[in-house]
């Protein structure tokens, strides 16, 4: 059996490793479970996509995506649909997917489920014909993810903290109506710092913006927070990592497999961190069960 690795090599606070020892631990770990390995190194963020699609077309068995969101959803764009399992060794700032998956934080264990784990199918979003496996964003955590995918970012939870920093006292709210297009068919209006849609529970690092989703039940979870305080935004940081954020005056809470949300203009967005600029309405869909993930037996 072939697998490739694709690695990026700049995702997170920083490697512990070389990328020859990177390199020599995917080779020998998938090695001992049966695969012959190649690893892939990327350059930017088409690369993980790309390489992926061309696993996928060379008839390789598993494909690891050793980095952030960003390289995970890349490799999953490209696999989504098929039965090659995408595994995730995580190395970014927040690996909030992998979190949610039980994926082992540290390499050696993660390669070690890669090799003799299981698979397990997971849904995924679309927005504006992006695909996302993890959560999607528009608003103020849009303008956060492209701070954080600025060249010389500072990485990891302390680069987010002063991201978030950083946007928050300038940013204005927007005026936002989303249709659930689903069989409820309900529709609202809101101003909103943000939106996000979770496919997984959380962003990472435990900080949990949807507790109640599921990555396998076909649908996303809308979470809308309304233009507060920052002593009431401050007032829900626990509940934000200890998984109890509810819904409230100030945060709705809506559950749908479909939606299109429309803005005053053109929205920025983004999908797994990936930042993207798309249309004045952009239209949710939930693909059920579309990718083959790797997790623990």
């Amino acid at each position: 059996m072939k697998a490739t690795v694709v690695i990026n090599p700049i995702a997170g606070p920083g490697r512990l490793r070389s990328l020859d020892a990177c390199t020599q631990l995917a080779k020998d770990v998938l090695g001992r479970g049966g695969f012959d390995t190649q690893v892939r190194i990327t350059t930017g963020p088409p690369d993980a996509q790309r390489f992926a699609q061309e696993a996928l077309e060379a008839g390789h068995a598993l494909v690891a995506a050793w980095g952030g969101d960003g390289t995970v959803n890349g490799v999953g764009a490209a696999l989504a649909g098929s039965p090659v399992p995408m595994a995730i060794i995580p190395g970014g700032s927040g690996n909030g997917l992998a979190r949610d998956l039980g994926v082992p934080l540290d390499a050696a264990g993660a390669f070690e489920v890669a090799a003799r784990g299981t698979n397990r199918a997971i849904d995924a979003g679309e927005l504006n014909g992006s695909l996302f496996f993890n959560v999607a964003g528009i608003g103020l955590d849009a303008s956060i993810a492209r701070r954080m995918a600025a060249p010389g970012a500072r990485r990891g939870l302390p680069g987010y903290v002063l991201a978030t920093l950083s946007e928050v006292p300038a940013y204005r709210a927007c005026d936002y109506a989303v249709e659930l297009t689903g069989p409820s068919g309900a529709r609202f209006a809101s101003p909103a710092l943000f939106i996000a849609i979770a496919n997984s529970s959380q962003y990472g690092n435990g900080a949990q913006i949807a507790p109640g989703a599921l990555l396998d039940d076909g649908l996303m979870e809308i979470v809308v927070v309304k233009p507060q305080s920052l002593l009431s935004m401050a007032s829900r940081i626990p509940a934000f990592f200890n998984g109890t954020l509810k819904a409230d005056d100030k945060v709705l809470m809506h559950t749908t497999a479909s939606a299109v949300i429309t803005g005053g203009g053109e929205m920025a967005f983004h999908v797994d961190g990936e930042p993207r600029i798309g249309a004045a309405a952009l239209t949710l869909r939930t693909h059920n069960r579309t990718l083959m993930v790797r997790v623990k037996s």
